[in-house]
């Protein structure tokens, strides 16, 4: 891959290069083609003269960069496709459940009866937490933001189980595997009823993941908690569509810093703190409350206006990767009816509806192809379920931890991959030399 003279590059190329002219020096180069993509090492031979570090690809936000191989999730957002290890997001959320899908976005098949029975006895008997946790989270302060406890407790599991660090060890991986997909709807729900002052309720593993998730939510003074099949059901359907993204922000935290092989709890907490955030997690409660901000069907021709004009944002509209209708967001609408059923309708989808009708006919949003993507409807959904808009990350953080480990994993067993360390493009200044104090003016 040496640099060759001018012509001759292009005529003696093979089908799967790229040849490069460097108009600086007139010098051709031939970069190899795999996968579509070039490595973006093999730029660092591209150089005006020896001296130089050679040349790299700036892209702020990795809008354009593959920074790993991955078998987990596949994404066209052209087309609006989902796949989980080749199972189209659709089959999944109407014949699947949330721990079945884990099973298959972690080991890459899907369970058979028997495997499926004891995956799921294996998180049922690690949804429990130390009793020093409660200690823990009882040190918060009664308005704490639920994501950022959860946040907090995820990272001090690290240390009740220092064998995590034990990262290379199958055994010692799966271990953390049950239990951090165990223990997080119980550290999320203890989270939840810390900031209503109520007292904790304890996992009841007679009952589905997701059926326990609402026990440990939402019981009272019932001997036995019986969750509503509808609620249970959407609820499991939601955590499915959640489950993975293939690289997104918080995935892309999970690989950089589980890349310094940190133990997966400490690395799970940093992907939950990326979550955190209103472009992630939190951003179907941003479409919450613009809902709120518009009041009324009537006022949406007029809060549309406003977003043309670049006065507001059309929140829940639009995606980094889907330039066609999220597949998640046509599952989630009607999930939203079966809800409301149970729940009563939710007057903001009338709003909700309205903007999108609107969004779908207009010339603006269709050139632009912004559609609603799955934080729209979510949080209508959260909210008739009783959720705080609060607990909107929180929920979104439980499902999406089996994608995490298997990202992490992944990376952990690619011998390609190195502690993660981009490189930057300097425009600061040259040396300089030190002033006194008494010099500067």
């Amino acid at each position: 891959m040496s640099p060759t003279k001018p012509g001759s590059a292009a005529a003696g190329a093979t089908r799967d290069t790229l040849t490069i002219v460097d108009n600086r020096t007139g010098r051709q180069y031939e970069i190899p083609v795999k996968n579509d993509t070039i490595r973006a090492l093999d730029l660092r031979q591209i150089k005006v003269n020896e001296a130089d570090f050679g040349m790299m690809s700036y892209d702020p936000a990795f809008t354009n960069t593959a920074s790993c191989m991955s078998k987990v999730g596949f994404i066209d957002g052209d087309k609006g496709i989902l796949r989980y290890r080749g199972y189209p997001i659709e089959e999944l959320a109407e014949k699947s459940s949330y721990l079945e899908t884990a099973y298959l976005i972690l080991y890459g098949e899907l369970p058979t009866k028997s495997q499926l029975a004891d995956w799921s006895s294996n998180i049922t008997h690690h949804t429990f937490i130390h009793e020093s946790i409660k200690k823990f989270l009882d040190g918060f302060h009664y308005d704490a933001h639920p994501m950022g406890m959860l946040i907090s407790t995820v990272a001090a599991l690290s240390t009740f189980y220092p064998d995590a660090k034990d990262i290379f060890n199958p055994d010692s991986r799966r271990k953390q595997t049950y239990r951090l997909i165990g223990k997080m709807p119980t550290l999320a729900a203890f989270a939840y009823r810390h900031s209503l002052g109520m007292p904790y309720v304890y996992p009841d593993n007679d009952l589905s993941y997701s059926g326990n998730f609402l026990n440990m939510l939402f019981r009272t003074t019932e001997l036995q908690y019986r969750p509503n099949p509808t609620l249970e059901r959407a609820l499991d359907i939601l955590f499915i569509l959640h489950a993975d993204h293939e690289q997104n922000c918080s995935s892309t935290a999970m690989r950089g810093v589980g890349s310094s092989q940190v133990d997966p709890y400490s690395a799970t907490a940093a992907a939950t703190a990326a979550l955190y955030g209103p472009l992630h997690g939190g951003a179907n409660e941003q479409v919450l409350r613009m809902l709120l901000e518009i009041g009324s069907v009537n006022e949406v021709p007029a809060y549309v206006k406003k977003v043309k004009a670049g006065e507001k944002l059309l929140m829940g509209f639009g995606h980094r990767v889907y330039k066609n209708y999220d597949p998640r967001a046509r599952i989630v609408k009607r999930i939203a009816y079966e809800v409301f059923d149970v729940m009563g309708r939710n007057p903001l989808i009338d709003i909700a509806l309205e903007c999108e009708r609107i969004a779908l006919e207009d010339d603006y949003f269709v050139t632009r192809r912004l559609y609603p993507n799955v934080d729209f409807y979510t949080g209508l959904i959260y909210q008739a379920m009783g959720f705080p808009v609060t607990m909107f990350p929180v929920l979104f953080a439980i499902p999406r931890t089996s994608g995490w480990i298997a990202q992490w994993e992944e990376m952990l067993l690619d011998s390609e991959q190195k502690i993660a360390r981009p490189r930057q493009v300097y425009i600061g200044y040259d040396q300089r030399s030190y002033i006194p104090l008494e010099h500067r003016s």
